[in-house]
C-alpha cells in the first residue's frame, strides 16, 4: 500500500480526536465508545496498527541517528483505561535504547521540597529519544485539584494558595510546553477517555481473573466516587493547554484495539511531519 494512502487512512482516525484549541472544548462531545465506523470490522484497525508500529520503528531509528528532535508522549487517564497496554502495543517495535518510560507515583519527600515541575523536568527526553510519561505534571491539576489535602503537603506559602492556583498552574503548564516545542521537543498528549460503565467492567474482570488480581486496588474503587470532579478537572486542563504546538488527543478508550490505533496513528503522523533522514557523511571531515 502506498505511503500516501496509509497517511490518508491514518488521518481519518486521528483528526476527529485532536484538540488544538480548547476554548470551545467539552468532554461530553466525545464518545468513549467511538470507533469511527470500525465497530464490526477490526481487520483494518489491526492492519493499520501493525503498519504504524513498523513505520514508527523506522522513523524512531532516524530520530535517534539525527539527534535533533525529541518526542514527549504524555498519557493521562482514569484507572483501567489501558495506558500500560497502549504503550506496550504501540511502542512494541521501537528500539529500547531510543525510548524511555517514566511512571510517576506519589512524590517523595525530596520532590515535595521542590516546585511541582522539578521531578518531571529531570525525566525529559534527550535529543533523538522518545520520552513517555505514564501520568505526568498534569496530575498537579487533576489529583491535587480533586484531593486538596494533597496540595497541603506541597509546602507552599499560604498566601500563594489562592482560588487562582489552578488557573495559574494551567497557565504555567501551557507555557512550559510551548517552551519545550521551541527547543525541538514534539509534545503529544493523550487522554484515554474511558466511560464509567466500562471502568466498572474492567475492575470486575480484575477480580475474576487470577492473573489480574495484582492490578486491583481498593483505592481505585474509592476514586470512582470522585468521577465528576475528575471529568471537570480534565476538561479544564485540556481546555487551557490544548494548542497547535502541543495538541491533546481525546482518545476513545472503551475499545482497546481502537485506542491503540488512534495513538499509533497520531504519533506516526506527527513524526512523519519532521521529514527525518539519516545523517550524511561529510568526506571532507
Amino acid at each position: 500500500m502506498p505511503r500516501k494512502e496509509i497517511i490518508d487512512r491514518i488521518e481519518k482516525y486521528v483528526h476527529p480526536f485532536c484538540i488544538t484549541k480548547g476554548s470551545d472544548f467539552k468532554l461530553t462531545d466525545f464518545d468513549p465508545g467511538d470507533t469511527r465506523g470500525l465497530r464490526l470490522d477490526k481487520g483494518e484497525a489491526t492492519d493499520l496498527l501493525q503498519r504504524g508500529v513498523v513505520w514508527l520503528a523506522e522513523e524512531q531509528d532516524m530520530l535517534y541517528a539525527q539527534k535533533q528532535w525529541s518526542l514527549l508522549l504524555v498519557f493521562q487517564a482514569m484507572d483501567a483505561a489501558g495506558k500500560d497496554g497502549t504503550i506496550k502495543h504501540v511502542m512494541s517495535g521501537v528500539n529500547p535504547q531510543g525510548c524511555q518510560v517514566f511512571s510517576f507515583k506519589q512524590p517523595s519527600s525530596e520532590d515535595l521540597d521542590h516546585d511541582f515541575f522539578w521531578r518531571y523536568i529531570k525525566c525529559l527526553p534527550e535529543r533523538g529519544r522518545i520520552g513517555i510519561f505514564n501520568r505526568s505534571y498534569y496530575e498537579e491539576v487533576l489529583v491535587v485539584r480533586v484531593h486538596e489535602h494533597v496540595l497541603k503537603q506541597q509546602k507552599l506559602p499560604l498566601r500563594l494558595v489562592s482560588k487562582r492556583i489552578w488557573r495559574e498552574r494551567l497557565f504555567d503548564i501551557a507555557h512550559f510546553e510551548d517552551y519545550l516545542t521551541r527547543q525541538g521537543t514534539i509534545v503529544l498528549k493523550f487522554f484515554l477517555h474511558l466511560s464509567r460503565k466500562e471502568q466498572k467492567k474492567r475492575f470486575m474482570e480484575r477480580l475474576d481473573r487470577p492473573d489480574k488480581h495484582w492490578k486491583f486496588s481498593t483505592a481505585d474503587v474509592h476514586e470512582r466516587r470522585f468521577w465528576r470532579d475528575f471529568m471537570h478537572a480534565y476538561e479544564e486542563a485540556i481546555r487551557a493547554t490544548a494548542s497547535e504546538r502541543a495538541p491533546w488527543y481525546v482518545v476513545p478508550a472503551d475499545n482497546k484495539w481502537f485506542t491503540r490505533l488512534v495513538v499509533a496513528a497520531a504519533i506516526v503522523e506527527a513524526v512523519e511531519k519532521l521529514d527525518l533522514a539519516y545523517p550524511t557523511v561529510d568526506a571532507t571531515k
